[in-house]
């Protein structure tokens, strides 16, 4: 009899113990989100599905939002094929991901008038994408690359990160295509393809004068790059590149004419004032009605190194531009 009392005892006292140990655990969980939810880091995930970002406008050339899948066709070496992912950028948490690099030139090319302006549409024009899900680095380069801040998706971080660019009076170059170069760099080990079990739009917003001197890293190798990773590459071109024109058309900058921007998907924009705010909003229209197409490639297809050409049109008519025009299959 005593013994059974005392076993009787032994499993309360047991279950006691398990159930002290379960709530720990769960408050030990839940304090372990908590500290989670209040970083930066993003879930990094590697595979080797292939993505193609997809620029959709009318036939005015505006931005077309909420499409679905079934709005494409996608077509691998003039055969049709089936994409296993798409994603639309949306305003919501549910919605995709971004991950953006703001690269700034404070070369000597920028007046100090110029660079506080910029400053001020730049700080809007991330507090207005923050309503999306997205992460930003802030950059600057003239004769040097630096990362003023890294991912992020606090406001008041990068609000801080970007009131701290300053001017460089003796920068005598401008590294643009090392800026770009950077910026892919830090999107490879900072700002992962997929977040969520989702895939990131991932960017370069490179603002100069677009005439990029001094740089150590090849054009075409940053193409190569920035396609190899997945990214876009935006360009805000400032007044500064026409300050000898007599005419306010713009002129084709070394930037643009190098296929950075056109091979990469991106966009340029051009400043033909000092009101830097329509620009913003027009590169916020861009960037949040842009998909994400992608498949696992076929293996049984083709040879394994030759590179496949992919054709990606819209059912409806709309004008489709893609950041590449196909890919080699990963060894």
């Amino acid at each position: 009899m005593n013994d059974s009392i005392q076993t009787d005892r032994r499993k309360q006292e047991s279950s006691r113990f398990l159930g002290w140990s379960a709530c720990l655990a769960c408050i030990f969980l839940a304090a372990a989100s908590a500290v989670a939810q209040k970083t930066d880091d993003v879930i990094r995930v590697d595979t080797e599905l292939v993505t193609f970002e997809v620029n959709v406008t009318d036939n005015s050339g505006r931005p077309v939002r909420n499409l679905s899948s079934d709005d494409f066709r996608v077509f691998e070496d003039g055969v049709e094929r089936k994409p296993d992912f798409f994603e639309a950028v949306r305003k919501n948490d549910a919605g995709r991901p971004m991950s953006i690099v703001l690269a700034l030139d404070v070369s000597g090319s920028m007046t100090p008038p110029e660079l506080e302006r910029l400053k001020a549409a730049l700080a809007s024009f991330a507090s207005k994408l923050a309503g999306y899900n997205s992460y930003f680095a802030v950059t600057s380069f003239a004769m040097k690359v630096s990362t003023v801040q890294s991912f992020t998706n606090r406001r008041e971080k990068l609000e801080s990160s970007i009131t701290k660019l300053k001017r460089d009076q003796d920068g005598l170059s401008t590294h643009a295509y090392d800026a770009v170069d950077h910026a892919i760099r830090l999107l490879k080990n900072k700002g992962p393809k997929y977040s969520m079990n989702r895939l990131t739009k991932r960017a370069v917003v490179l603002i100069t004068d677009g005439f990029p001197v001094g740089d150590t890293v090849e054009p075409g190798t940053v193409i190569e790059r920035a396609n190899e990773a997945d990214t876009s590459v935006y360009a805000l071109i400032l007044p500064s590149y026409s300050r000898l024109q007599t005419t306010k058309r713009p002129l084709l900058t070394p930037l643009e004419a190098s296929g950075i921007i056109d091979q990469t998907g991106g966009r340029s924009f051009y400043a033909t004032n000092n009101n830097f705010e329509p620009l913003f909003k027009a590169l916020e229209d861009e960037i949040t009605a842009t998909y994400a197409i992608a498949f696992y490639p076929d293996k049984a297809s083709g040879t394994q190194n030759e590179f496949r050409n992919v054709r990606i049109v819209s059912r409806k008519g709309f004008v489709i531009k893609q950041d590449r025009m196909g890919y080699k299959p990963p060894q």
